[in-house]
């Protein structure tokens, strides 16, 4: 066993990496396109980067092990990223990008970290208000886990495949808390006869979705700002779609029972709704070996569980489990829930939900 001294040290350290500025600056990805060691003034060039902040960031990668060190026939250093590190750090990595979440600490630190403080002592939520780069972060989240396996992957494993041809053939579908509409504008390109609504509650997503889908034409694809624990209570959307989504958005809900009652509310007889949410247990004996327990729980605590918590609301946050996720959905209604692997994503969990009496 290690000294704990010794593992404090090693936690300094290991956090010291997760700054996220390899990822935001796309140095790793200049590096992996080099593919070779290259020299400081020729990193600089390539990221159009200052040399001398480059070379102190570089002291932080190589001395932990994410950049090899080694010198030219001139003595000059030079610096590599080995192809394994690229692959999983990089924008090229697809679903298999781990280097997008460095992110994700910095940025809720800076966002929320007085206000959370705050908060310990009072109970009350944290506002939206208080992440205003969230949603784009959220988007770039979007884009590393969609692009490359929403389509190909996810969608043909919904109904065995039979949901791909009702899409093919022309159906409606939600997206529930769709941002900045990336999914949502994926499903609508590469579905033309089905017609496709983004909801979000937030305005500047919304309206950055709208722009997107108006920019790649997509004539099938509607955006509205719409508060998702009012859809049970307006007409409009009852029994309007054959398929929704929510992709990791609602244990973010104040009031996620309500959501999901007006989901089932949304849905035509037999319509399907995929519930795409964080694999884990609810009771937290059960999470003690999760590969990612320490920073999914630091994401909730700094972002998902305190803005559950306003509007009175419940605060599930995200580790709320599939146990605690199976009980809310057969409180909402749905008449069949089962809980699925998912193609290519070993973190997140399908739960498939369909309604066959819809009154």
């Amino acid at each position: 066993m290690i000294d704990f001294s010794d593992k404090i040290v090693q936690i300094l350290n290991h956090g010291a990496l997760n700054l996220g500025l390899g990822y935001s600056l796309k140095i790793f990805d200049v590096m992996d396109k080099i593919g070779e060691p290259a020299g400081l003034e020729a990193l600089a060039t390539a990221t159009t980067l200052d040399s001398r902040y480059l070379k102190e960031w570089l002291g932080i990668m190589v001395t932990g092990k994410i950049i090899t060190l080694s010198a030219n026939n001139q003595g000059e250093e030079t610096y590599y990223l080995p192809k394994a590190h690229a692959d999983v750090l990089t924008r090229r990595a697809g679903n298999g990008n781990l280097g997008v979440y460095t992110q994700e600490t910095p940025l809720l630190t800076v966002s929320a970290m007085e206000a959370i403080q705050k908060k310990f002592s009072t109970g009350e939520g944290v506002p939206f208000s208080n992440y205003p780069r969230f949603q784009a972060f959220m988007s770039q989240l979007s884009n590393a886990k969609h692009k490359q396996v929403l389509i190909r992957d996810f969608l043909p494993s919904v109904d065995k495949g039979r949901l791909v041809e009702r899409l093919k053939q022309g159906i409606r579908v939600c997206d529930l808390g769709c941002g900045e509409g990336v999914a949502l504008n994926l499903m609508a390109g590469a579905f033309p006869n089905s017609r496709f609504l983004g909801l979000d509650n937030h305005e500047k997503a919304i309206a950055i979705a709208k722009n997107s889908a108006q920019n790649l034409n997509l004539a099938n694809a509607w955006f509205k700002v719409t508060d998702a624990a009012q859809i049970k209570g307006d007409n409009s959307f009852f029994q309007k779609f054959d398929y929704v989504t929510a992709f990791d958005a609602i244990h973010d809900q104040s009031h996620p029972l309500e959501v999901l009652k007006g989901i089932r509310t949304m849905l035509k007889p037999g319509g399907f709704f995929s519930m795409i949410d964080i694999k884990a247990a609810t009771r937290l004996k059960n999470n003690l070996d999760h590969p990612m327990g320490p920073f999914l729980y630091t994401v909730s605590l700094m972002h998902c569980m305190p803005v559950g918590l306003n509007d009175k609301g419940s605060g599930l946050g995200m580790m709320w489990g599939r146990e605690q996720a199976e009980k809310l959905l057969a409180r909402a209604g749905f008449d069949r829930v089962d809980a699925l692997p998912i193609p290519n994503d070993p973190f997140n969990l399908h739960f498939l939900c369909q309604t066959l009496n819809n009154k």
